[in-house]
């Protein structure tokens, strides 16, 4: 992925050199485990949050860490991830106003190391990269893009800019009503028709992500076709039929809450193809047809 010359975006906050503590008892690839297999039983970020808690003798209390020195890769990281989401307020901020959805609000992005503090509860690297919308803002602990590589072998510049991107498509999702009618309607169902109804919002996130690569290819000339492999590849390895599979040897089909591979592929390379936000309505289609 061709960055050269690209600006960084100025909507991140750093809070890399704050440390939460809640790793203590845990280590990452631990929380990690923990995470995964919270999520795909069907809970939520903050069930998450308070498994990963319950077994951490740390606390969540932000504290300044001792002189913490980054590395080039963490750097590296940094500096990439603020150009990715600049290259996203660039093209919605465009998208917003040509197509008359009004003026696009641009995120936060949070980068942190461990746990944070945010207005959804605590935050906490084993949930992966989340937004939140009752502060706008998505967090990302860095370390996440190691984790795919070594644990699920997903890697590459476009494969972590998919991951950015699909968090910033919940945030397009919350600026058109479509993220906190979801919600409305999920508190008042099951847990597994809520379940279903969470898959739509990803597969429409994972939409929303194709949409910003196609304008991100077709204004910058930045991609290429290994770039596109590395994104399909990416969303292959995190569905959650996949991740069953690998995490537990078996399938709860009824406990999947962001779609399988297939359908996580599908809904990301229509919209690469399409670069059309009208094409990806989720909501509107049975089970069979996502």
């Amino acid at each position: 992925m061709k960055l050269d010359g690209r600006r960084e975006s100025s909507n991140v906050e750093d809070r890399r050199r704050l440390s939460g503590g809640a790793t203590a008892g845990l280590g990452l690839g631990g929380i990690l485990i923990v995470g995964l297999i919270t999520l795909l039983m069907g809970g939520n970020v903050g069930d998450v949050i308070s498994n990963v808690t319950s077994m951490s003798s740390g606390n969540i209390i932000e504290q300044p860490a001792d002189q913490k020195e980054f590395t080039a890769e963490e750097q590296a990281l940094a500096k990439f991830a603020g150009q990715i989401l600049a290259s996203t307020e660039d093209i919605w901020t465009a998208y917003f106003k040509e197509n008359g959805l009004g003026t696009y609000k641009a995120p936060t992005m949070v980068l942190y190391t461990g746990t944070t503090s945010t207005a959804c509860g605590t935050g906490n690297s084993a949930v992966g990269p989340f937004y939140c919308s009752a502060d706008q803002k998505l967090y990302i602990d860095l370390s996440f893009f190691t984790s795919m590589k070594s644990q699920l072998g997903a890697d590459g510049d476009f494969a972590y800019a998919y991951v950015i991107a699909h968090e910033v498509g919940h945030h397009v999702q919350n600026l058109l009503g479509t993220l906190g009618q979801a919600h409305q309607q999920m508190s008042r169902m099951s847990k597994t028709d809520s379940n279903r109804m969470s898959v739509r919002i990803e597969l429409q996130a994972d939409f929303i992500a194709g949409v910003w690569g196609y304008y991100e290819a077709s204004n910058y000339k930045s991609l290429d076709d290994s770039d596109l492999l590395e994104a399909i590849k990416c969303a292959q390895v995190i569905g959650d039929d996949y991740l069953q599979k690998k995490g537990q040897g078996y399938v709860v089909e009824e406990s999947f809450t962001h779609g399988t591979a297939a359908q996580r592929m599908k809904w990301l390379k229509k919209g690469l193809q399409t670069g059309d936000l009208s094409k990806g309505n989720t909501f509107e289609l049975s089970d069979r047809e996502l």
